[in-house]
């Protein structure tokens, strides 16, 4: 494709972007999001008052068990769902915007279930485990995972279609886990790592914050730097090459913030899946193909979401616990399924 070709074809997707939207996006999304966080601190085996909430955070009182629970359980838990979310959210955003793939998603990809695995290798060899071996190991099985569904994919007859690298996502990531699954009844430590299988926030703590916070300005800033790019990948790579876009090594850069941010989440949340499949696809609708407003837009929405499902999950059978992955999967499966069908022919 010449130049002009290709810089037609991307002002006429600049056309169709929306950044007033995105801005009433992310405006709203925040105030929304604020709203959850307050309600998540809130509410759980024990309800707490939103002036002893302020109370907690303006005038800390360690003697007082409700500023306690606040301090050191409430607010992890609720800022952990809030940097997870987002993302597992721009996750998936990168990798449908890369691979031009409408289902492409971490928990599909194959990129979760390498890192669950990579966890309960560490667990079942490694006497000691800190967090920081945890989130390590599950970026190198986070790059396993995805770099095994690409190769398994590419035997395909016909080449590599989203469809079929769908299919060989949820081939491999059943293979992983069963693995997985292996790996934990023959050492004994189904305990210890259940909680990464079925995904989970209880665990939260100030630690972890401090360990991914990090990866969440690396992470998201290079995605936000990335993000002009990837709308042009997103138009196809004859556009891409049409605009000199250096091809590989944007793919390069974008697998890298897929990794770190996937990584960091299931080290400290699990395998929690589909809200990389489900906002992006919500984002794209409200705000148009500009990745520039995409990825911010589907920070603060992946936030907002698991936020509300982690309350939903403490909330819906309490005192007890639903896994919080299995409150993402309500949503989730119904519209992969929806994604499936609709996008059918064209896939």
């Amino acid at each position: 494709m010449g130049r002009q070709s290709a810089v037609t074809t991307l002002e006429k997707a600049k056309a169709r972007s929306k950044p007033s939207h995105a801005f009433l996006v992310i405006g709203l999304g925040l105030v929304l999001l604020t709203v959850a966080l307050v309600f998540s601190i809130s509410f759980g085996a024990a309800n707490i008052s939103v002036g002893t909430i302020w109370d907690a955070i303006t005038a800390f009182n360690p003697t007082r068990t409700e500023h306690q629970i606040i301090y050191d359980i409430r607010i992890p838990r609720a800022l952990g769902a809030a940097l997870v979310g987002s993302f597992l959210a721009v996750s998936g955003a990168i990798m449908q915007g890369m691979t031009r793939n409408p289902l492409g998603e971490p928990s599909i990809m194959g990129v979760m279930d390498g890192a669950a695995l990579a966890i309960a290798i560490m667990f079942a060899f490694s006497a000691s485990i800190s967090g920081t071996s945890l989130m390590v190991a599950a970026f190198i099985g986070a790059g396993a995972g995805a770099a095994f569904v690409f190769f398994i994919g590419s035997f395909a007859r016909g080449g590599l279609t989203p469809a079929k690298l769908a299919l060989a996502g949820v081939t491999v990531g059943a293979f992983l886990s069963a693995i997985s699954s292996g790996i934990a009844i023959h050492f004994n430590v189904a305990q210890d790592i259940s909680f990464w299988f079925a995904g989970g926030l209880a665990g939260m703590s100030w630690s972890n914050l401090q360990m991914i916070v990090p990866v969440a300005i690396g992470g998201l800033t290079l995605a936000l730097i990335l993000s002009r790019s990837v709308t042009v990948l997103s138009l196809g790579e004859d556009v891409a090459k049409g605009l000199g876009q250096r091809i590989r090594l944007i793919k390069t850069l974008g697998v890298i913030v897929v990794l770190l941010l996937t990584g960091a989440g299931v080290a400290v949340a699990g395998a929690i899946g589909f809200i990389g499949l489900v906002i992006p696809h919500i984002t794209r609708g409200l705000v148009g193909v500009d990745y520039r407003y995409i990825i911010p837009c589907s920070a603060v929405l992946g936030a907002l979401l698991l936020v509300l499902a982690d309350l939903a999950a403490r909330m819906i059978n309490a005192p007890f616990e639903t896994p919080v992955g299995a409150m993402t999967a309500l949503i989730g499966v119904p519209f992969f399924l929806y994604l499936a069908r609709r996008d059918g022919r064209k896939l």
